[in-house]
């Protein structure tokens, strides 16, 4: 088991001449892989909507659109979910649970079923052809922030034409999530979604960035003057607090998209607490 900031296992090699899918091991560290159950529910309900077009633009007869569970952790209760939730949006999809450690897979194959299975596997994804989608939720904020950029291009790597990675992060019980969604090109956006009146301003979501964020919300980082502008604005519209948390929510979603942050405009989904930004608003690079 390892701890937090471990550097991933096999970084120093260049993955130009060396593709993690060609080692001899698994890309990756073991980790804690503590979970609860219904905790990605929120990052699901993303991917199952608005994301829910990539699965019919890559469905052949031949060949389900694939989405990947990487690194489920202890228990396959997240693949399991993941499967129940996509499956609503495309019957017709298959999810692979991906885990580094060897004896967690051997405990989740008597739940296999058609459309379910597990594999043993880090970063390279093991499975053939290629993800439409691949959710990796508290799994890199234990590597150390100098490997992010690998392990992104590794999986991106692994994407089909229209696929998506999700990089992302969550408390205990799902009730304050954020992701980053990249594809083949990189990093697009940044989302928080948040549960209303499990926070008192919206940048308590701070301890939950991803790994390439979290270290960088300080005074002159782009993702910390995101925050604040966030608390501004929800601080601003307090007298709409007696009409519920959702309308203050969106007022302060608007004012921010007024302002000229490159919000996605989605009201149906800032109804949600949950809000989508372009990466180049909140990029440390």
């Amino acid at each position: 088991m390892v701890q937090r900031a471990q550097r991933v296992g096999g970084s120093s090699a260049d993955p130009a001449n060396t593709p993690a899918r060609q080692r001899n091991k698994p890309f990756g560290n073991v980790t804690r892989g503590t979970t609860n159950p219904n905790r990605l529910r929120r990052v699901d309900r993303w991917l199952a909507g608005p994301q829910a077009w990539r699965l019919r633009l890559d469905w052949t007869p031949d060949q389900a659109p694939l989405v990947v569970d990487l690194g489920y952790g202890g228990s396959p209760t997240t693949a399991v979910e993941l499967y129940g939730r996509m499956s609503k949006s495309c019957p017709d999809v298959h999810v692979t649970g991906i885990e580094i450690e060897p004896d967690r897979v051997r405990r989740a194959k008597p739940l296999e079923h058609e459309g379910l299975d597990f594999r043993v596997g880090g970063f390279e994804i093991p499975v053939p052809g290629d993800a439409v989608m691949v959710r990796a939720f508290n799994v890199l904020r234990q590597y150390d922030e100098a490997d992010v950029r690998l392990i992104w291009a590794t999986v991106c790597a692994r994407l089909s034409p229209h696929g998506i990675f999700v990089d992302g992060t969550c408390d205990e019980i799902g009730r304050r999530s954020t992701w980053v969604a990249l594809d083949r090109n990189g990093p697009q956006s940044l989302t928080i979604s948040l549960r209303f009146g499990a926070f008192d301003l919206p940048s308590d979501v701070a301890e939950r960035l991803p790994k390439a964020l979290i270290h960088h919300n300080v005074p002159g980082e782009k993702i910390h003057a995101f925050l604040q502008a966030l608390d501004q604005h929800w601080l601003a519209g307090a007298p709409l607090a007696s009409f519920g948390n959702r309308q203050r929510w969106l007022n302060m979603c608007s004012r921010m998209h007024d302002d000229g942050w490159p919000l996605t405009r989605d009201p149906s989904r800032w109804r949600l607490g949950e809000l989508t930004v372009a990466w180049s608003a909140v990029d440390p690079l």
